[in-house]
């Protein structure tokens, strides 16, 4: 049976149950209510969350303001540490909102520390900012349902940009080659159906790896 590691906050779950009720020959170990061994897990799911702690960053920080007072250094350190064993063994990894972030600077990218114009509340369950693909993109979605205060600004190596915000370029999926599956998104693909392709997606790779 295979597992599938994440770390998730309570109000997150009702929107990722309906899609782990589909896949139930897949064990769920969260992180944030017990131990995780990765050595035994088949894939890594990186959720939606606070900021990044500044002493994770890898960028100078020049407005120490602009990292919003709720964050989780013990998540950062755990999901950090989850990455580089998930990578090290080829894992299949989809990063959500936060979960973008933090494999982009786990993997050697920064961060734009603020962008106010893309946190906006009701876009969180509205698939209604437009996006541009790359033509190599196997998940495109006309528009999606995105709000964030920060977004990934020079990328890790390794990873192409898949899509970005139409209106001003805002990196909102990309993916990291030659790597067997690593998919990373800005928006909420567990809060609307539409998505259900790119978690079946993913859910396959866990179950290729067992």
């Amino acid at each position: 049976m295979p597992n599938l590691a994440t770390w998730m906050r309570p109000k997150d779950e009702k929107w990722f149950q309906p899609f782990f009720a589909k896949h139930p020959d897949i064990r769920v170990f969260d992180a944030r209510t017990g131990d995780v061994p990765m050595d035994q897990m088949d894939g890594l799911l990186l959720t939606g969350g606070s900021d990044i702690a500044p002493e994770f960053l890898r960028q100078e920080i020049a407005d120490p303001s602009l990292i919003l007072k709720d964050i989780d250094p013990a998540r950062d350190r755990w999901e950090f540490d989850a990455i580089s064993k998930a990578v090290a063994r080829g894992l299949p990894i989809l990063g959500i909102c936060r979960g973008i972030q933090v494999l982009n600077v786990a993997l050697g990218g920064t961060l734009k520390l603020d962008i106010p114009d893309h946190e906006h509340p009701d876009q969180k369950e509205q698939d209604i900012q437009p996006l541009r693909y790359d033509t190599t993109a196997n998940h495109r979605f006309e528009k999606v349902n995105s709000s964030h205060h920060q977004a990934v600004d020079r990328i890790a190596d390794g990873f192409e940009v898949e899509a970005w915000c139409a209106t001003d370029d805002i990196i909102e999926q990309m993916r990291l080659w030659n790597y067997p599956f690593a998919l990373a998104v800005q928006y909420h693909p567990e809060r609307g159906k539409i998505y259900d392709a790119l978690f079946q997606d993913f859910f396959d790779r866990i179950n290729k790896i067992n």
